[in-house]
């Protein structure tokens, strides 16, 4: 069992930046995808970005793409979503999540462990 837990979220202004954390722990998890997902009020939940844990690999969303970096240190067990040039449509609360197959992939569906999510807020 593989658990995760977000933190560092809050309010920003637009072009603002933010970094959210997502530690990880429990069983060895070296060939999971660790995502980040969100969800607007009324909206759906949609992807943001993944990584591999050991092979390193990254894939994002068209929205965010240049905006914001998924990376993962291996020695604190955490995984991290640094966003720039922050914008109102990025408010949400936002989803860590770990799946247990070997390919990184978009679809929510694959993820078998979430966190509590946490709220990022974007003032105009």
């Amino acid at each position: 069992q593989v658990y995760v837990e977000e933190s560092g979220g809050g309010l920003v202004q637009t072009g603002g930046s933010l970094r959210l954390s997502c530690a990880v722990s429990g069983r060895s998890f070296g060939n999971y995808a660790i995502g980040w997902f969100r969800q607007a009020p009324g909206k759906e939940r949609e992807f943001v970005a993944a990584i591999h844990w050991s092979e390193g690999n990254t894939l994002y969303a068209d929205s965010v793409k240049a905006r914001f970096t998924i990376s993962r240190d291996n020695v604190e067990n955490t995984v991290y979503l640094q966003m720039n040039s922050l914008k109102p449509e990025d408010t949400a609360v936002y989803y860590c999540a770990a799946d247990p197959r070997p390919l990184i992939s978009s679809d929510f569906s694959r993820y078998a462990a979430w966190g509590q999510g946490i709220q990022v807020t974007v003032s105009s």
